[in-house]
């Protein structure tokens, strides 16, 4: 079973999708944002491309574990994906994932014009393998 991770920004979308035995996640693109329409498209292509069963999504909680207005436009992304794709949507706390892509692709010395390039797409991998590792337990 193919599970998909995002990571939704207000620019970009972070993708990555899972081994078919959920074992590891893998970085897969970034989507740039044009419109909501657009967007969803282009992950259901995605969708149906790897097959894919579930879809985790990076929940921006605020460092005392509140929601706040970035969490709100993520929950109504979700409710739009939820009426077109029809699969099971599951909210994984992101605090810190940015942070750790960053530092990750900094210790490998990546230049900051390709770190900006891919760090929503190692995001989206932080997210989904968070989520894989707490299933397998």
């Amino acid at each position: 079973m193919r599970i998909l991770g995002l990571d939704v920004g207000d620019k970009t979308i972070g993708v990555a999708i899972s081994d078919p035995l959920g074992w590891t996640a893998q970085g897969v693109k970034t989507i740039k944002r044009v419109g909501i329409k657009k967007d969803l498209q282009e992950i259901l292509s995605i969708i149906k491309q790897y097959n894919v069963e579930k879809i985790v999504v990076g929940l921006p909680k605020n460092m005392n574990g509140t929601l706040g207005p970035q969490s709100e436009k993520v929950l109504n992304f979700c409710e739009k994906l939820k009426e077109v794709c029809n699969l099971e949507i599951i909210l994984e706390d992101e605090r810190l994932t940015t942070v750790a892509a960053e530092r990750m692709l900094m210790e490998a010395d990546m230049h900051w014009s390709k770190r900006k390039k891919v760090i929503d797409t190692i995001a989206a991998t932080y997210i989904l393998q968070g989520y894989l590792d707490k299933i397998k337990k």
